[in-house]
């Protein structure tokens, strides 16, 4: 890899490994304190397909040298990182909710009141508007196909840099979501409302099913093993659906034909939230300031070795087209 870009974005994606590192060793130290377990196979499999993909990634490195293909190595090798990643912060978020620190719904709902934004209006509007409610419900189910596109689309366009900030702030960003759950934890706007599911027939409320369910069994004790494919998003404040809306539209902005679209999906995205997702509004804000705060320091952190502007302005449309640094 002989241009600036790629040798910059190689470093980082080394550097990349640290957070996934960390919190690898939090799940492993977490699993033996809370006396949770991994189901083996499905996890054992998920580890194997991301140890397939990096291994590819370092291989080719390894046999090509500076003729290596950047596109090849940082599609593949990011794509590993984020199936790792994955299977890391599933379980972790388990691990964080068996602290059973007090359940904070009543807090959450209160601040959302106060700023007059009280969810069973919306959920009941919704509720009234069966098309809107189909619309919202397929936003939600956005956030997992950015994790294997982004990777795929920033090293076919040569934004490697870019690749590998967004990699980094994700890792913070799931870091600091996780973190801030375990003592701030809640179940959702129909539990804080004390609302049965059933109570708005036109909203797939599934996915609250199934966080109210394994949140009440892992706070009794009855869910002790993790099954990696059946795990629900436990995390209520704050929201990583809207801080991964946040991340992908930051990482995909500046791709021509494609910044625009992800932009409005994403934000459809991040509208399903407080429905779909069952989160506060505040749960919603929490998560865009999460994202904010990450890409900052990700970007802060590239200004700091020495790559790029202390704190780089976002490159104007016309100009984005040409891959730099600063991306």
């Amino acid at each position: 890899m002989r241009d600036l870009e790629a040798r910059t974005a190689w470093q980082l994606f080394n550097l990349n490994w640290l957070p996934i590192a960390a919190m690898g060793s939090l799940l492993a130290l977490g699993l033996h304190a809370t006396g949770l377990r991994l189901e083996p196979v499905a996890y054992g499999v998920t580890l194997a397909i991301a140890a397939l993909l990096v291994a590819i990634a370092y291989r080719h490195r390894i046999a090509k040298g500076e003729l290596a293909d950047p596109k090849l190595l940082f599609s593949v090798g990011t794509i590993g990182q984020v199936i790792l990643t994955c299977a890391i912060v599933g379980p972790l978020s388990y691990v964080a909710g068996k602290m059973n620190w007090p359940l904070q719904d009543h807090t959450l709902l209160a601040i959302d009141r106060a700023l007059g934004l009280d969810p069973e209006p919306i959920a009941r509007y919704v509720n009234d508007n069966p098309w809107l409610a189909k619309c919202l419900s397929r936003g939600y189910g956005l956030i997992k196909w950015p994790l294997l596109g982004i990777p795929v689309v920033l090293a076919l366009t040569a934004r490697y840099v870019r690749l590998q900030v967004f990699m980094l702030a994700m890792s913070l960003a799931l870091a600091v979501t996780l973190a801030i759950s375990a003592i701030v934890p809640a179940i959702g706007t129909y539990y804080g409302l004390q609302i049965p599911a059933a109570h708005f027939p036109e909203i797939n409320t599934s996915i609250y099913a199934g966080q109210l369910r394994d949140i009440l069994n892992l706070r009794d004790g009855s869910l002790n093993e993790l099954r990696l494919f059946m795990l629900s998003g436990i995390v209520s404040f704050p929201s990583f659906h809207a801080a991964s809306g946040v991340l992908y539209m930051w990482a995909l902005w500046p791709v021509r034909g494609i910044g625009g679209i992800a932009v409005a999906l994403n934000v459809l995205m991040i509208a399903a939230t407080p429905v779909i997702g069952a989160h506060y509004i505040i749960d919603v804000v929490g998560g865009i300031a999460v994202a904010a705060v990450s890409i900052w320091a990700a970007k802060s952190y590239l200004a700091w070795l020495g790559h790029a502007p202390p704190v780089p302005a976002e490159p104007t449309r016309s100009a984005a087209w040409q891959p730099s640094l600063a991306e």
